[in-house]
């Protein structure tokens, strides 16, 4: 079979890529240039010597290797995305649209025009005929990233990985002589290096006037801030009060008050969900108790479901047991055990208690 395996430059996507040529599979290694980044940082990814690190990998598989540019695609589906819903007051999640979103949508166009059959990559997820399961791994899973793929992408993908531990990843990178065996791990927010989010919205809407106050859920003013973007619910550090403990427990990009409250206020016990990616039918989930992730690795939650038949993509979460700080803009992820039912945004979260 004829594969186009996305290279990154790190030791995960190195391995799949010669994993997949040692079973006998036409390989091409492909890396994607996603932004402008020297690359020269430890810990981060993307840039100039990752690219070097993936043509060293291909010509040590002696497979061929091509590097294309999604920087435009990049920007406008990724980078702009996080800028305006961070300006919407909402907390974005730039993994889940660059590997869930781009990767498999503009990777897998591209792939086909270059004749392969299926693409593959180094996440550490497992897939069954259009089916999203969680990884072997359970410190590595990734499945959480990996909701908006549609069944159709995901029969065309492969995750050599989905059934490997990250030391018996690095035993076969140096089993195979790779370059990248001992690779330190890479960031996930590749484009922000110093992880100011404030900043980098700054400069990308210097127009943005976000400075506001802070006020209690009773609307007392207790100080001010300089801008609400630079806030997320559940965050205690870096509000300058007096008295609390405080913790932001809402943000209102209209009004530009950023809401404080006490930490109860962030146990949510019912959340709605839009734009949902259904991988089984919504009706034969009703009723059902399954598991809801809220955050990369975060907890499992028990929970039912009820679909919204006005809206497609929308639905409810009831949570048995509640979650800390669900906030609007990140992604909420259902399992059924391993497997990956439906997955999409969180627009409204309630700490109204789950009835009996």
């Amino acid at each position: 079979m004829r594969i186009v395996c996305a290279m990154s430059g790190g030791v995960d996507s190195s391995v799949a890529a010669a994993l997949l040529h040692e079973a006998g599979h036409e390989v091409i290694g492909v890396h994607m240039k996603l932004h402008e980044s020297s690359g020269s940082e430890a810990g981060h990814c993307c840039g100039l010597d990752d690219a070097l690190d993936a043509r060293r990998v291909a010509d040590r598989l002696k497979i061929p290797f091509y590097v294309m540019d999604l920087q435009t695609a990049f920007r406008e589906a990724v980078m702009n995305d996080l800028v305006s819903q961070y300006a919407a007051g909402m907390t974005p999640n730039p993994c889940v649209q660059c590997n869930g979103v781009l990767k498999f949508h503009v990777l897998l166009r591209r792939a086909m025009s270059l004749g392969a059959e299926a693409i593959a990559t180094g996440h550490y997820a497992r897939t069954e005929d259009g089916r999203l399961f969680a990884a072997a791994d359970k410190d590595k899973d990734q499945s959480y990233f990996l909701h908006p793929v549609s069944a159709e992408a995901l029969r065309k993908s492969r995750f050599p990985l989905g059934g490997m531990t990250k030391p018996e990843v690095r035993e076969h990178a140096r089993r195979f002589g790779l370059v990248t065996a001992e690779k330190p791990e890479s960031m996930e927010v590749c484009f922000i290096p110093d992880d100011d989010h404030a900043r980098f919205v700054r400069e990308a809407l210097p127009e943005l006037d976000g400075a506001g106050e802070i006020v209690d859920e009773a609307g007392k003013v207790l100080g001010r801030h300089d801008g609400y973007f630079r806030y997320t619910l559940g965050q205690r550090r870096g509000l300058g009060l007096g008295g609390g403990p405080w913790f932001v427990v809402a943000i209102d990009a209209a009004t530009r008050r950023v809401v404080v409250g006490g930490e109860d206020r962030l146990l949510a016990h019912e959340v709605e969900v839009r734009g949902a990616n259904w991988f089984q039918p919504a009706a034969a989930l009703r009723g059902r108790e399954l598991l809801a992730r809220v955050r990369h690795r975060g907890a499992l939650a028990p929970c039912t479901l009820t679909a919204d038949d006005t809206h497609p993509g929308h639905a409810r979460v009831r949570l048995s047991a509640p979650l800390r700080a669900v906030t609007p803009g990140q992604s909420l992820v259902v399992y059924d055990g391993d497997e990956v039912v439906f997955g999409g945004l969180v627009r409204r979260a309630s700490s109204a208690a789950a009835p009996a």
